[in-house]
C-alpha cells in the first residue's frame, strides 16, 4: 500500500471525526446560533455540495451544445424548482429527472 494513500485516507478520516465530534462537544447545551461554530457548521453543508457540484460539473463541460445541454438544463431545473417550491429534495429529484430524459434524446 501507498505511504501516501494511507497518510491522506487517515487525515481525511481524522477531519471527518473532528467535524462530527467537536460540535457535540463545544455546543452542549448553548444552542446559540450566532456563535462562531454555528456559523461554520451552517456553511459547511452548502460548501459541501458547491463543491460537489463543481467537481462533477467540470468535466462534463465542452464548447458543443449537445453535450452541456443535460448538465445546463438538469441544473436549471433545479434551480427553477427550488425556488418555486423551496423544497431540496424536490428540486433534486427534478432536476435527475429533466437530466435523465435530455441525456436520453440528446
Amino acid at each position: 500500500m501507498n505511504a501516501e494513500f494511507l497518510i491522506v485516507t487517515l487525515l481525511v478520516g481524522l477531519g471527518t471525526w473532528l467535524l462530527r465530534f467537536l460540535p457535540t462537544r463545544f455546543m452542549r447545551g448553548t444552542g446559540d446560533p450566532d456563535a462562531p461554530l454555528s456559523r461554520f457548521l451552517a456553511a459547511t453543508g452548502p460548501a459541501a455540495i458547491a463543491a460537489l457540484y463543481v467537481g462533477a460539473s467540470l468535466p462534463m463541460l465542452s464548447p458543443q451544445l449537445h453535450v452541456i445541454a443535460p448538465l445546463v438544463l438538469g441544473s436549471g431545473a433545479v434551480t427553477a424548482i427550488y425556488f418555486w417550491r423551496r423544497d431540496v429534495s424536490l428540486a433534486t429529484l427534478g432536476g435527475a429527472i429533466v437530466y435523465g430524459i435530455v441525456f436520453g434524446f440528446v
